[in-house]
């Protein structure tokens, strides 16, 4: 059963949870942690987004965001889209 979409307005808090698929690794190495984060940093500033709390487990991870002046759906998007091209681009898509 899908869950229901997220309300979002300014100001609301989210905690957010990625999992890799069949508990495949997101993170395989400091370069893709620091990668992440730094990305991560970058789109916080600019959408005015505040991050309370962050993990970066190695299939998953959490992050505990208060809505800034743009929706999380399109921080997330932006975030998991860029680090996602980033990746396959490093290792080519399907290897370890």
């Amino acid at each position: 059963m899908p869950r229901k979409s997220r309300i979002d307005a300014p100001g609301a808090m989210h905690h957010i949870i990625v999992r890799g698929i069949d508990r495949q690794k997101l993170f395989k190495n400091d370069e893709d942690r620091n990668n992440f984060l730094s990305r991560l940093g970058v789109i916080l500033t600019e959408t005015k987004t505040d991050c309370y709390a962050w993990t970066l487990i190695p299939n998953h991870f959490h992050l505990l965001l208060r809505t800034g002046n743009v929706s999380i759906s399109k921080v997330m998007r932006r975030l998991l889209t860029g680090y996602a091209v980033w990746y396959n681009r490093g290792r080519g898509a399907g290897r370890p």
